[in-house]
């Protein structure tokens, strides 16, 4: 399975690549933007992520209907809706960049359109492909001769269409490709999130692709967010989520986002994970006290005279910390005793003869 890479840091096996995304639950509010960035680096994020668009260049007035939860987001149209956050520009994303920058995390910003992909590049090292543009060829092959990374969500589309785009992206010119499962449920029930579709992209991709999770799922009334817990334990190296200072708030993406309290939590059980999962070898020195002392080793079970030839019911396995290992239980049946030993005794190399 491939290593999602950037920065000069390899993210691997629950250690994966975290993007905030902030999106636009900045309501257009700079100082509002610069707090929240603040809040993903307090929280261990590793990306802060925006969305830079154009209502006019990204749907159409009049034929472009809501796909979310209109009872917590009320707008019926798309077009309307994204017209409310776009007066940001160049400078705006710029400053965010540099914001980023200071606190030592990601700037990330997905961009929408061909303009943006040109000023936005500059500013980040990964650049991220929306769902909806899965199939937006001429979007792709924009972003991919820029020759920055590329990390893609995977919502809604079918392996074909994922076939294609991984072609656009890596023939065209993007060093690496990150595929993220997601669903466009928003928000995502349970019973729709389909984590194991984790494992499928991993079987068919994985070969050319890293592959990680976009999320769309609720977190728990504690906090916790299981959806991201199993996403990494399946071994999504990159994993993104809704970003909220205000889990309360009225808007398309605040209800099903995490805040601040949410990513340190998440991150801090990443941390035991890792540390429940260890590095993969044997570390036989913090067992030593139980090699020594519970194993079994070789005990007469009667009083044996020097000379004799041991057999299988003279000796008896107890735990013990002296004697010769229950392993070597074939060397001592059959051997001469070259001293005496008594009932109880255990048996050592010394007393045997060569």
């Amino acid at each position: 399975m491939l290593d999602f890479e950037l920065n000069g840091k390899t993210h691997d096996y629950l250690n994966p690549y975290i993007i905030a995304e902030i999106g636009m639950n900045y309501e257009g509010s700079l100082p509002r933007a610069k707090a929240m960035i603040e809040q993903v680096a307090a929280g261990g994020g590793h990306a802060a992520k925006f969305q830079t668009y154009k209502a006019d260049k990204l749907a159409a007035k009049h034929t472009s209907p809501a796909y979310w939860d209109t009872t917590q987001e009320p707008t019926k149209s798309q077009h309307e809706l994204f017209g409310r956050f776009d007066a940001f520009g160049e400078a705006e994303y710029s400053e965010l960049a540099t914001h980023c920058q200071s606190l030592g995390i990601d700037f990330m910003s997905t961009p929408f359109d061909l303009e943006a992909v040109e000023y936005l590049t500059p500013l980040m090292p990964v650049t991220k492909v929306a769902s909806a543009d899965l199939t937006n060829i001429p979007l792709i092959r924009k972003i991919a001769k820029t020759g920055n990374p590329m990390v893609m969500s995977v919502g809604a589309g079918s392996h074909q269409e994922m076939e294609r785009a991984i072609s656009e992206a890596l023939d065209g010119g993007a060093p690496s490709l990150t595929l993220l499962h997601c669903v466009l449920n928003y928000p995502t029930p349970r019973e729709n999130a389909q984590l194991s579709q984790i494992k499928v992209l991993q079987e068919r991709y994985s070969d050319r692709v890293s592959v990680g999770y976009s999320d769309h799922v609720r977190p728990e009334s504690d906090g916790t967010m299981p959806a991201l817990e199993i996403a990494a334990l399946y071994g999504a190296r990159v994993i993104e989520k809704h970003f909220t200072d205000d889990k309360l708030g009225v808007g398309n993406d605040h209800y099903h986002a995490m805040n601040e309290a949410d990513l340190r939590n998440f991150v801090n059980r990443l941390g035991i994970y890792r540390e429940l999962h260890g590095d993969g070898n044997l570390h036989l020195d913090t067992q030593e006290s139980a090699i020594t002392n519970a194993r079994r080793r070789i005990i007469a079970a009667t009083d044996l005279a020097a000379g004799q030839v041991i057999a299988e019911s003279d000796l008896i396995a107890l735990r013990s910390n002296v004697g010769i290992e229950i392993y070597d239980w074939d060397k001592v049946v059959g051997a001469k005793l070259k001293t005496a030993v008594a009932a109880e005794a255990p048996i050592a190399w010394e007393d045997l003869e060569a």
